[in-house]
């Protein structure tokens, strides 16, 4: 969750960074009350975009899934894990934003934001399942493929932050940490970081307990 201050004003941009493409967001102009008038056409293009690759994905996943239930609750511990691992991380960073305030309002913008982080992290574990060609490759991760995970998190968060900033869409308060050289936050970089890797390191451990053998 991601705004900047105005006089008088709190602008809030929504539906941020992914690990893969950088903006969708809610732009929310001075003396505006949040709500679909304020949504910019061009904000949507990434999420369809996204929403559509994880509709052809899934399907071409299910199709060769050995365990089609099976696959499918793991899709859905995935969104689960990962929306709740991010609404914490969003609520947790306000703070580094310029006009945050722990409201109503500020809080279900973070849940918005959260479920597109869970859309990603979602797409991101059906793009490795493409390429490795395993439904449930997260039963085989290694150091190696953690750390790819990690980078490539981290590249997209990267990416994204700059092409927010660029556009004034908010601004870091004194408090942020910030990335040398690149000069973005760190916060929302180890975010993309880390947070699909636990969101699937923890839906597997819970689908193993139930399913056992049959997540192959």
């Amino acid at each position: 969750m991601l705004w900047r201050n105005g006089t008088n004003d709190v602008a809030m941009d929504v539906i941020r960074r992914s690990a893969f493409s950088g903006a969708h967001y809610l732009d929310c102009k001075a003396d505006k009350e949040v709500n679909m008038e304020n949504l910019k056409a061009t904000a949507l293009i990434v999420p369809v975009i996204a929403l559509v690759l994880i509709i052809i994905l899934y399907l071409h996943l299910l199709k060769h899934s050995n365990n089609r239930n099976v696959f499918k609750r793991l899709c859905y511990l995935i969104i689960v894990s990962s929306f709740l691992l991010n609404f914490v991380w969003e609520i947790a960073q306000l703070p580094l934003y310029q006009g945050y305030a722990f409201d109503a309002k500020h809080i279900a913008l973070c849940g918005l934001a959260s479920v597109a982080d869970a859309i990603m992290v979602l797409l991101l574990y059906f793009v490795f399942a493409t390429l490795y060609k395993q439904p449930f490759w997260i039963k085989h991760i290694n150091i190696q493929r953690s750390l790819m995970l990690i980078v490539i998190g981290g590249i997209g968060a990267i990416l994204a932050e700059l092409k927010h900033l660029s556009q004034d869409n908010w601004v870091y308060s004194s408090s942020m940490p910030i990335v040398p050289f690149v000069n973005v936050g760190l916060s929302p970089v180890l975010q993309f970081m880390f947070m699909p890797v636990l969101s699937y390191y923890l839906s597997f451990y819970f689908l193993k307990k139930n399913y056992g053998s049959q997540t192959n």
